[in-house]
């Protein structure tokens, strides 16, 4: 992607942009702290702090709305120009205030942190919307990913710079400079000043952009305010389940959030006695466990299910919350925080992710449109409202206590309103992710530990109690649900079900083939199927369900139709042939959906198995080969038509490979692993010494040779 220069002028402005940003939360939080004195720093420094964060979110609920229609409206290279000149200015200012006082130093603060937000705010829209102007179609996705990463991953570069300007001024205090010896004139002013030099960098890289249109005709694009978002948003969530359970969830994650930034610069200079230094290595600690948590975390738990996973996430993260606020040491809050952001950034994905694919689409842009809108009221009420809350707690324990301080044994908090703010806030956060995981909850017959334990060690999801079959091979279950008539029975006879299975591009369709025109040869009686489309309702479902025009149907429509599909397979073709001695050979089988809609869908394994189990009557394969390659090489043999499940995403079909091996694992009697990367004719060879000994009348080694002149072969 860098390769593409005028992209690459963009990112680098982009990487600019976003570090300046950053580090201009982390010098105004000090600064605003050290602004409100000593004397009141227990009770108002958390105000103060909470200010700043304030200032920043405002202008995204008054001209959130605006900043997509200027966008489009306006010549996007002079827009990301105008902004970051602005900024340069306007965070030139704060220092100069400092020295000069032309106006009160916490108010101007404010009043510039706010202008410079609301440039922020009609850069980014332009910067995204520029992006489609300087990138090929085929490389808009990645070039969107490399935008979102230096977002995002500029600010643990922005915190440990901030660490670094500490040294830097701690170094000055004895020099000729000592004026940047200080907190407030030192570590903030070298930061501020270090941002005008990155937004002016950012400011001509812009304007060497001429790849860019002057304007964009077309019509605005019309956003509705906040206050509609939220308003049709509420009316959305009385009516969708999955959205009220991620709305009470995230509620719960954006205020634990509001808590940790409305205080976190206060609880750390104050209680921690970490000063600015430690403030940057909690922030950057912040987004290490973010980076962990949305793919580490994420990848580990991959065959968890997600609506499980959303609730639990928030509602464990309130532990690491509570403690933090239970232990005042800096090292040991520093690690909490890591653990806080991993369980807070598997929440983040898994809640965007539940709504991708399991909200219409039809009604997917307004449930993402009241989500951003009401959780940025959530966070800006906390954030107002915590430091308030604290600093009340602080000055009423002073009050009866004489100090404001409070120690339990060997364990001294200073401004004691700030752990209480601290536990109320991990307290909302497991009350509310409790709540969620309980609304959302698809698997409650499973016991957790042993859900999340099969997860975490790659084994397909355990059998709820009521569907735990006996020794009636499933019949028994069925009966117990009224369903009696639907557990079919293996057909008599002694036919034998193969089955293909693996990833796209794996070459199930040529060694299905291979066997059966071997066995053919070999004096069987042989049918050859697949799955879809076998039957001539099958071949009406599959058009449906591979056709790249249905990219909006719903995982678990997939997962019914595919089971429609194999019902009508096994009763009019698979088990007739089964009950007359015939080897069926097919290219996938129940197994594809388990791994597809499982494993790629991420949808809990045990509710596939019982769908799939009705529609089969519980009819498994004899022998089961998995040609198992690597996604990155299958992708690459596919055809430039690929269907709507080969059109998926590289990490899609990462996770159907692991769910075939985690299925190939649990059940090693029927299944026969080969590598797909061997010659087509090295795979053929042992996947006929791996059916001889299962046939029903062995093949001698050189049959072959002693049939090859008798004509057996029929279609």
């Amino acid at each position: 992607m860098l390769s593409i220069r005028p992209f690459r002028r963009l990112w680098i402005a982009t990487s600019l942009s976003s570090l300046g940003d950053w580090l201009s939360l982390l010098a105004l939080s000090a600064l605003a702290y050290s602004l409100t004195g000593s004397r009141v720093q227990a009770t108002a420094g958390a105000i103060a702090v909470g200010g700043v964060w304030i200032t920043s979110l405002l202008p995204y609920l008054l001209f959130g709305p605006l900043a997509g229609a200027v966008a489009d409206r306006f010549d996007r290279r002079m827009n990301l120009v105008i902004g970051d000149v602005v900024r340069a200015v306007l965070y030139l200012s704060i220092p100069l205030n400092l020295i000069f006082g032309f106006a009160n130093k916490l108010t101007w603060l404010y009043v510039a942190q706010f202008l410079a937000c609301c440039a922020s705010l009609f850069w980014t829209p332009a910067k995204d919307a520029s992006i489609p102007n300087l990138v090929p179609p085929d490389k808009l996705e990645q070039a969107n990913q490399y935008s979102l990463l230096t977002t995002y991953g500029t600010a643990p570069v922005a915190s440990l710079l901030f660490v670094v300007l500490a040294a830097i001024s701690s170094g000055l205090a004895e020099s000729r400079l000592s004026y940047f010896g200080t907190p407030a004139t030192g570590q903030v002013s070298l930061a501020l000043y270090f941002n005008v030099v990155t937004f002016v960098i950012s400011a001509v890289t812009c304007y060497s952009l001429r790849e860019l249109p002057r304007r964009r005709t077309g019509e605005a694009i019309s956003v509705p305010s906040v206050a509609k978002s939220i308003w049709n948003g509420w009316r959305f969530v009385g009516k969708n389940r999955v959205v009220r359970g991620i709305t009470i969830g995230m509620t719960g994650a954006f205020a634990g959030a509001g808590v940790v930034v409305g205080l976190g610069y206060v609880y750390v200079k104050g209680t921690l006695h970490g000063g600015s230094a430690g403030w940057g290595l909690v922030f950057a600690a912040i987004f290490v466990g973010l980076a962990i948590g949305m793919s580490a975390g994420v990848r580990l738990l991959g065959q968890f299910s997600r609506r499980r996973l959303f609730g639990l996430a928030i509602a464990v993260a309130g532990v690491p919350l509570a403690l933090i606020g239970l232990i005042p040491n800096l090292p040991v809050v520093v690690f909490l925080v890591v653990v806080l952001g991993v369980f807070a950034g598997i929440a983040y994905v898994t809640g965007y992710t539940i709504i991708g694919r399991e909200v219409d689409d039809d009604t997917r842009g307004r449930t993402f449109a009241f989500l951003q809108s009401a959780l940025r009221v959530v966070m800006f009420a906390v954030i107002a409202i915590s430091g308030v809350l604290a600093g009340g707690i602080t000055s009423i324990v002073g009050s009866l206590t004489k100090s404001h301080n409070l120690s339990i044994g060997t364990v001294k908090y200073v401004a004691v309103g700030n752990n209480v703010v601290l536990l109320l806030a991990a307290v909302v956060a497991m009350l509310l992710g409790f709540t969620s995981y309980r609304q959302m909850d698809d698997r409650p017959g499973v016991p957790l530990l042993a859900d999340l334990a099969a997860a975490v060690r790659g084994n397909p999801a355990p059998y709820e109690p009521e569907a735990a079959g006996g020794g009636d091979g499933g019949a028994g279950r069925y009966a117990d649900e009224g369903l009696a008539d639907l557990a079919v029975q293996r057909p008599s006879g002694h036919g034998l079900l193969v089955a293909f299975e693996g990833g796209e591009g794996a070459g199930k369709s040529t060694q299905a083939r291979l066997l059966a025109i071997w066995l053919r040869e070999n004096g069987y009686d042989v049918l050859a199927t697949h799955e879809p489309g076998a039957t001539k309702i099958g071949m009406r479902l599959r058009a449906l369900l591979l056709d790249t025009a249905h990219t909006g149907l719903s995982p678990w429509a997939e997962v019914m139709m595919y089971a429609a599909d194999r019902a009508e397979h096994v009763a009019s073709v698979i088990s007739p042939a089964l009950a007359r001695g015939t080897i069926v050979v097919t290219d996938r089988y129940v197994d594809s959906t388990l791994a597809y809609q499982g494993g790629g869908r991420q949808l809990p394994f045990n509710a596939i198995r019982r769908v799939n189990e009705l529609a089969t009557g519980g009819l498994v394969p004899d022998l089961t080969f998995l040609l198992d390659l690597p996604p990155s090489a299958g992708l690459g043999r596919r055809a430039s038509s690929a269907d709507r499940l080969e059109a998926e995403p590289e990490e899609f079909h990462d996770r159907v490979r692991d769910a075939f091996i985690g299925l190939a694992k649990d059940d090693p009697d029927r299944y026969v692993m080969l590598d797909a990367t061997m010659e087509p004719s090295q795979i053929s060879r042992a996947v006929q010494a791996a059916v001889r000994d299962r046939l029903p009348d062995p093949v001698p080694e050189r049959a072959e040779e002693i049939t090859g002149s008798i004509p057996v072969i029929r279609e």
